[in-house]
């Protein structure tokens, strides 16, 4: 089968490689592989790697490079092994991509798997990801989609699955003022999630104009800020009641600068959180989140219990992910019209799927 597989920084290939047994081990699932999308995560491992991709054989899973890339993707079942009842050949599905210890490990035990110290990701620490024809899964990173739902937006489940948690995590509800900085896919699939959990008044920071322009495209009412322009946090205060700062404040960059932002325009007793990851240590004003008294929480993947209720939020429409795709590309020109497109700083693309049919 054909597979987009990662050997180094700058070197990804698309190569023929042997595809998986027809007859899935116990308790695990075939899958032909529909859409993936191009997450930022892959596009650090392409620029920088390998980071997650492990260099010696994973403790848990075994798997190391060349690695096939792709943790955000679904597709149809094709086998099913012993064990599995609640599946069947030919169901549509997206895949959850979190793998790790199901008992005898403190996180799994409490049902907290995403924070298992052996966490392995389909696409980046497990044998099989979704830049390729097939893949073999656990039966408990499957899940079924209804017909509601399409093949391009079953692959937006995973990226979808991020921005609900950060904020679930940010405690936004109903009335909220939220500010996210970071108009890339995540930043706006987060804006989208505030907006489904009821938040009120939304604003959006970014440098680049042309994502901000998107942003509101999808968002006509949320209000963007340039902060080679603007300061957000002067700007969120002039437009919030009492011009004490938004209550909600969410990163979604990994960038210092975007932090202390959220951490100047949320009001007292707000909440922060660090959704983007930080490259480096990061220096933050400890006085003013004391003198603040307010919260900053790390927000770190999602809950695996999470995907029926993300299924829902997209299929029901009260969750458009799909508005966040731009493009769509064949894996034979992955790299040049799919990585290379994302890491071009004047590009105008936010999520990019790649068509495994094609």
């Amino acid at each position: 089968m054909k597979a987009l597989r990662f050997h180094a920084a700058k070197d990804l290939r698309v190569e023929d490689i042997e595809k998986p047994s027809a007859r899935p081990p116990a308790g695990q699932v075939l899958i032909r592989n529909r859409f993936v999308g191009i997450c930022g995560t892959d596009l650090h491992e392409y620029a920088y790697g390998p980071i997650f991709i492990p260099k010696e054989p994973h403790p848990f899973t075994g798997a190391h490079g060349p690695q096939i890339l792709g943790h955000e993707f679904g597709g149809v079942v094709e086998a099913v092994g012993e064990g599995v009842d609640d599946l069947t050949v030919g169901d549509r599905v997206s895949v959850q991509p979190l793998i790790m210890p199901r008992s005898g490990d403190y996180y799994a035990d409490r049902g907290l798997f995403h924070l298992s110290t052996d966490l392995a990701l389909a696409g980046l620490s497990w044998q099989w990801g979704g830049m390729a024809e097939y893949a073999t899964l656990n039966a408990y990173n499957v899940q079924k989609i209804p017909d509601a739902m399409t093949d391009e937006e079953a692959a937006l489940v995973e990226p979808t699955a991020v921005a609900v948690y950060a904020c679930d995590r940010g405690g936004v509800t109903a009335g909220s003022s939220v500010l996210v900085t970071g108009a890339g896919p995540i930043g706006v699939l987060t804006l989208l999630a505030a907006r489904a959990a009821g938040a009120a008044q939304l604003f959006v920071s970014d440098i680049n104009d042309a994502r901000l322009e998107f942003a509101r495209s999808i968002l006509p009412d949320v209000i963007t800020i340039n902060p080679s322009r603007d300061n957000p946090g002067a700007v969120v205060r002039s437009l919030t009641e009492g011009r004490v700062g938004c209550d909600v404040a969410i990163e979604c960059v990994g960038n210092e600068h975007a932090l202390k932002a959220c951490a100047d325009a949320v009001r007292k007793q707000g909440v922060v959180v660090q959704t983007g990851l930080h490259p480096h240590e990061n220096p933050l004003d400890w006085f003013q989140v004391t003198f603040k008294d307010i919260d900053i929480r790390g927000s770190w993947a999602y809950p695996t219990h999470y995907w029926p209720r993300v299924i829902r939020l997209i299929a029901s429409g009260l969750l458009p992910a799909k508005h966040v795709v731009t493009k769509r590309i064949r894996l034979d020109d992955a790299v040049t019209e799919g990585f290379d497109a994302l890491l071009d700083p004047s590009g105008k693309h936010l999520k990019i799927l790649i068509d495994l049919t094609e």
